[in-house]
């Protein structure tokens, strides 16, 4: 009896930790899919943050999830010749933006911009002083003296984009968020680990077999 069950635990063990391997693996991958895409930075409206050719992953979320501060992909009808555009939020609804041209503060709060590339600003940037209307975000570009960003629409509604138009946020460190890797590279250790168990127990059997196999007849008595 012992024989006839080689190997069955192996494959009991096999028959668990595949399946729940996939379905980690799958599971992760659709979650990414409907949560995240991926984007490829296009110009040098982001540097130094970001450079021209630089993988990003984009967090799909909803227009009350934005912060000041985020960079976030969004679709700008009748602008960037309708390609999506990825900036920076300086200022939302209802904000008091006002700069002299260089500096910057929001509701009379001087903003400290550590990610700006440093150097001269273009010379067609010219002091603004702006209410962001209520759904709208007041975008800049980290490369301020090459990024065609908010400063240049002010006549449209204080330059201001409609938040209606996100596509997400790029993701802190542009790679694949660490719970989905975590749970991604355990699925495909489940998943390998199942195989070899099954493999294991496959061949278990097989020699159990051919042990009962090779046990000569009982003589006849």
């Amino acid at each position: 009896m012992r024989q006839r069950g080689a190997g069955s635990g192996l494959r009991v063990a096999a028959w668990v930790l595949v399946p729940l391997g996939l379905v980690l693996v799958l599971g992760g991958i659709g979650h990414f899919f409907t949560n995240y895409q991926g984007t490829t930075v296009v110009s040098e409206a982001m540097r130094p943050t970001y450079r021209p050719g630089e993988r990003l992953i984009i967090e799909r979320i909803g227009a009350g999830e934005i912060r000041r501060g985020d960079v976030l992909l969004i679709h700008v009808p009748n602008r960037y010749q309708d390609r999506p555009a990825l900036q920076r939020v300086i200022g939302m609804g209802g904000d008091h933006v006002v700069s002299d041209g260089r500096r910057i503060t929001v509701n009379r709060k001087q903003l400290n911009e550590p990610y700006v590339m440093r150097g001269e600003v273009h010379p067609t940037t010219r002091p603004y002083d702006v209410k962001v209307p209520d759904g709208r975000l007041f975008l800049l570009g980290d490369h301020r003296g090459n990024s065609n960003d908010s400063r240049y629409f002010l006549d449209t509604q204080s330059g201001s984009v409609a938040a209606s138009g996100l596509l997400g946020r790029v993701n802190k460190g542009s790679t694949v968020p660490p719970v989905l890797a975590a749970l991604g590279s355990l699925g495909i250790v489940l998943t390998l680990v199942g195989i070899g168990l099954g493999i294991g127990g496959h061949a278990a059997g097989r020699r159990a077999r051919r042990s009962l196999g090779a046990v000569p007849p009982r003589p006849v008595t």
